[in-house]
């Protein structure tokens, strides 16, 4: 987080020096993990490319064509890889462009198959399909260690506009060990599925990321961000074992964008699937989506409830339950159609994310090794600040500044510059991206 490493900096007495003042782009791009890897897209099994697990990969996926890639696995690790797929912006993608993503044996048998699609709104965004390799007690196929493929088409999208398109992708493959103990699985449990009363109180602005690697981490609470039409924001939230997820985003009302009057347009109609909240597990799953419409006043998008996360919820028959299996970061997404700027103006338009976590955390399952990467199934790895009533009181990184002894002078201009630094953020993800691919 760039305010933190201002506060280090500080602390340490070092200079960091701020990032380049750049115009900000229209739409943000979609921001890879700094450390990723390239992998070429292989037509076929014969050179594909290897994916290790704990990594990211960055590829590209042409239109009418399948991608093909590599996995060597032992027999005793399941192995989950999700693929997000980035449309070119300023695109108009068919309903039901999208991709399918598949796990096969050395055979051509597949052990998971797997599609995601735009949707109705026709609004070019990330979306995200997974395979899997699961061992599992009484399943004949894909239990060998050996070569497996991840195999990426894109869906059926006829002859549009945009179906010969390259699409980038990214891909996050990880190994989730077996059980030190066979009989510590259980079965799905019932669960209480009423809904909640959603958090109150005033928002706190906190900025969301432009992809999953750089997703923003938030606790309970309610957060606000001004967000443009194409545009897709990422949060975090930690979500521990027996711990329930409740989130909806709201949209601002208004018939030019956000309260500061930016937007510009006729300020009637009415936008399908304007709004869009999804959520994805630690592997990037996708668990439960809502979007609503939009004419010009305040609209929700609440997530269904979903179950306490738990192991044994992978025995469930269907989605949500199925995809709450592990612990770890759960990843809140909402995209602002691209129709919204056309019937509404350009904005930003205020979006509000409201997140409660229910349940009592209980003790996880007894893994027989490590995870790979380390730590995605466990909530140490940073979790974001909580209580969003507040301006800020439980931030690790206001504390940092607190325990410095900074008079309150310079605590809030570094207060004031640090989020500065973060609402500038997304616009030095845009050129981390450009600078990875230049002829984007």
């Amino acid at each position: 987080m760039v305010l933190r490493a201002v506060v280090l900096g500080l602390l340490l007495g070092s200079t960091v020096p701020a990032p380049a003042a750049v115009a900000a782009p229209d739409v943000p791009s979609y921001a890879f993990a700094d450390d990723v890897r390239e992998a070429r897209a292989a037509t076929g099994a014969a050179g594909a490319a290897r994916l290790e697990p704990g990594a990211t990969y960055r590829s590209t996926l042409d239109g009418g064509s399948k991608a093909y890639y590599r996995l060597e696995l032992d027999d005793a690790s399941t192995a989950y890889v999700a693929v997000t797929a980035i449309p070119r912006p300023g695109s108009t993608p068919a309903v039901g462009d999208g991709i399918t993503v598949s796990v096969q044996d050395a055979d051509s048998r597949s052990c998971s198959f797997e599609s995601a699609t735009i949707g109705a709104a026709r609004s070019p965004q990330p979306v995200t399909a997974w395979g899997a390799r699961e061992i599992r007690s009484g399943k004949g196929l894909c239990q060998r260690a050996g070569t497996y493929y991840v195999v990426v088409e894109r869906s059926d999208t006829g002859t549009g506009e945009t179906a010969e398109d390259p699409w980038e992708l990214e891909l996050a493959p990880v190994t989730e060990p077996p059980l030190a103990a066979t009989d510590d699985t259980g079965t799905p449990r019932a669960w209480d599925s009423a809904t909640p009363a959603p958090p109150s109180g005033e928002p706190v602005a906190r900025p969301g990321g432009a992809g999953f690697s750089v997703a923003t981490a938030v606790g309970q609470g309610v957060w606000r961000d001004e967000v443009v039409p194409g545009e897709t924001v990422f949060y975090r939230v930690p979500v521990d074992w027996g711990q329930q997820l409740y989130a909806e985003a709201d949209l601002a009302g208004g018939t030019t964008g956000s309260a500061s009057g930016t937007g510009a347009g006729a300020g009637s109609g009415y936008t399908v699937d304007a709004l869009e909240l999804t959520l994805y597990n630690p592997v990037r799953a996708k668990v439960v989506a809502r979007g609503t419409g939009y004419g010009g006043t305040q609209k929700s998008a609440a997530l269904d409830p979903v179950p306490p996360v738990r192991y044994a919820n992978r025995y469930a028959p269907t989605d949500p339950q199925n995809s709450l299996r592990f612990a770890g970061s759960y990843y809140l997404v909402v995209h602002l159609s691209t129709q919204v700027a056309e019937q509404f103006g350009d904005g930003p338009y205020e979006v509000t994310l409201r997140v409660r976590l229910g349940g009592t955390p209980e003790s996880g399952p007894g893994y027989l090794g490590r995870p790979v990467p380390r730590g995605v199934f466990g909530t140490d790895t940073g979790s974001g600040p909580s209580g969003g009533s507040t301006a800020g009181g439980d931030d690790p990184v206001m504390r940092a500044v607190a325990a410095a002894g900074f008079g309150t002078g310079s605590a809030l201009l570094l207060f004031l510059g640090g989020w500065t630094l973060i609402a500038r953020r997304r616009a030095s993800a845009q050129i981390r991206v450009s600078a990875q691919n230049p002829t984007a």
